[in-house]
């Protein structure tokens, strides 16, 4: 074993240190010998209803088939404004098929958050909810796109359910919309393109897959670009990891995580299609009885959330009353925030079930650090590298000299599957994406702008972040953004914004003001002032007016001076 690498003496058994090779494969193709060899196995189940392997390999074809009709080809981006449904699926996969890249869009965006990730990774296609439509076409103008394409909910929701939505929901939850000329219905794309087959060169592993949005190290939101051939090896990674708890193409994954995140769009989703396994899908997961309905229909074996939602099952009634039955769970996945100790202990007692912590970041795409499934869990640690994963602590300051056992600095990754780079940004790229010799051999690491330690077994632990990036119930704020928007009000003159210590959401956004001479708001007005510019999550939860800031020398706020201020 390498010295360099500790936590290789802490595996649990039968996982290898390596992996590599990595077949020369991509999603598509593990679904296509599923469709070929189990065609009637479930692939996606939601709502009561299940698309099957099969069903997901003809309709994504078809769907290949209308693209390319409407002039989508190899290397276009093609944005979907979805929430966890078939649709997200087929329409992945059909972009896929012709080569395309998919850029996930976070549903709950404003005009003004759309705006910007459309034209600048020049998305001429977006796939969209009814209920988010007239948000794409009142941007639409601004940002490029060329193709509409809206689909409802309910088309894939069984008989009955869809009744009762068409009847009580449809023109309550605002989808029901009659489109546009020139703009497209994604049902009637799907029926007149069935059967058909399309005729372009299927991706590569090492082609262009996905654009996943991240605030990076330095704030500003940026398209992180990943290759197919990252979802395969994030996907192999993590089901060694987890082979003692695994069961094969019976098992159940429970998805409540949106498919705009690294979490379930890499990591979820990679590990149920190499499998072979079926996902239950939870559009909405803040509604948490819903979310329990759907535990107690599908029983799913693999539960993946985050600590608010673990949090929140917790204190649900019916879960508090012993309603919902999670026996069937044998493994459970938490990420994207802190988890409290308190927590895992809670719902490792309801469950049987070990809650498993990891770390990643959007550009690591699922390259990650996890606590063992059957090994030692040690308390305040995000784990250990998976095989092939490769952690380096450098010095703060410089990012250079490696540091040793138990010294705090900035954590940088090394795995095959990083990110190519951000998306026309070369220069941010190169700020994060560093080569360094490990063993004598450079290899490219990330730079994650995060702090913390490795200890003597190579279990990793985060101490702080490098920048102010906050982290709030699983999403990725970034302060200069919001503090932006708030500056944009006539009666703020200065504003701060960061991350202050809340026990249900990991962190919660704040904000301090200082007021314009002679001018006047209230919090409730400068928080609605904020609501119609930015995502709920992102709208501070307290807001403080001081008479002052602090500041650097330069003139800079210093943000962490005020998280400390409290």
């Amino acid at each position: 074993m390498p010295p360099a690498a500790p936590w290789l003496a802490h595996y649990d058994p039968g996982v290898p240190s390596t992996l590599a090779p990595y077949p020369d494969r991509t999603l598509i193709d593990y679904v296509a010998d599923r469709a070929r060899t189990a065609p009637t196995s479930p692939a996606l189940l939601f709502k009561g209803a299940t698309v099957t392997y099969g069903e997901l390999d003809r309709l994504s074809s078809a769907c290949a088939a209308a693209f390319a009709s409407l002039g989508v080809k190899r290397g276009d981006r093609v944005g979907l404004l979805l929430p966890n449904c078939p649709q997200f699926f087929i329409a992945q996969f059909g972009a896929w098929k012709l080569g395309a890249i998919v850029a996930p869009l976070n549903p709950i965006y404003t005009e003004h958050e759309l705006e910007g990730p459309l034209r600048e990774h020049g998305i001429e296609t977006v796939v969209t909810l009814t209920r988010f439509y007239h948000r794409v076409k009142n941007i639409q103008p601004k940002c490029g796109v060329r193709r509409v394409i809206a689909t409802n909910i309910k088309e894939f929701f069984p008989p009955v359910l869809r009744v009762l939505f068409t009847l009580f929901r449809e023109s309550k939850d605002g989808d029901r919309i009659a489109l546009r000329p020139g703009d497209h219905d994604f049902a009637h794309l799907l029926l007149v393109n069935r059967g058909r087959v399309p005729t372009a060169a299927l991706p590569d592993a090492a082609d262009p897959a996905v654009l996943l949005m991240s605030g990076g190290t330095t704030g500003a939101p940026k398209g992180v670009l990943g290759t197919h051939g990252a979802y395969v090896m994030a996907g192999i990674q993590i089901r060694t990891w987890n082979a003692t708890a695994i069961g094969g193409a019976a098992d159940v994954t429970f998805l409540p995580l949106p498919m705009f995140h690294v979490y379930g769009n890499v990591g979820v989703q990679s590990l149920s299609f190499i499998v072979g396994c079926a996902i239950a899908l939870v559009p909405n997961p803040r509604d948490l009885t819903d979310l329990l309905k759907d535990i107690r229909r599908v029983k799913p074996t693999f539960f993946n959330g985050v600590p608010t939602l673990y949090i929140a099952m917790l204190n649900h009634p019916l879960v508090q009353q012993g309603k919902i039955d999670f026996k069937s769970i044998r493994i459970c996945f938490s990420g994207a925030a802190p988890l409290l100790a308190d927590t895992k202990t809670r719902f490792e007692a309801l469950t049987g079930a070990r809650i498993v912590e990891g770390y990643s970041l959007t550009e690591a795409m699922m390259a990650l650090c996890v606590n063992p499934a059957k090994g030692e869990n040690k308390l305040g640690s995000v784990g250990m590298p998976l095989p092939d994963v490769t952690v380096r602590i450098f010095d703060d300051d410089a990012g250079t000299r490696e540091l040793g056992v138990k010294d705090v600095g900035e954590i940088a990754v090394a795995a095959p599957q990083l990110m190519t780079g951000y998306w026309n940004q070369p220069a941010e790229s190169a700020m994060v994406l560093r080569d360094h010799v490990v063993g004598g051999v450079a290899r490219r690491f990330l730079h994650t702008g995060d702090l913390g330690y490795l200890d003597e077994d190579g279990y990793l632990f985060i101490v702080d972040r490098k920048k102010d990036l906050i982290k709030t119930s699983g999403y990725q704020v970034w302060p200069r953004e919001i503090e932006e928007t708030i500056a944009g009000h006539p009666a703020v003159a200065e504003v701060g914004v960061a991350g202050v210590s809340d026990a249900t959401k990991g962190e919660a956004v704040k904000a301090w003001v200082v007021l314009r001479a002679g001018q006047n708001v209230s919090e409730a007005e400068l928080r609605a002032f904020c609501r119609e510019k930015l995502a709920p999550y992102k709208v501070p939860g307290t807001i403080e007016f001081r008479p002052e800031l602090p500041k650097t020398m330069v003139g800079k706020v210093l943000r962490r001076a005020l998280r400390d201020a409290g």
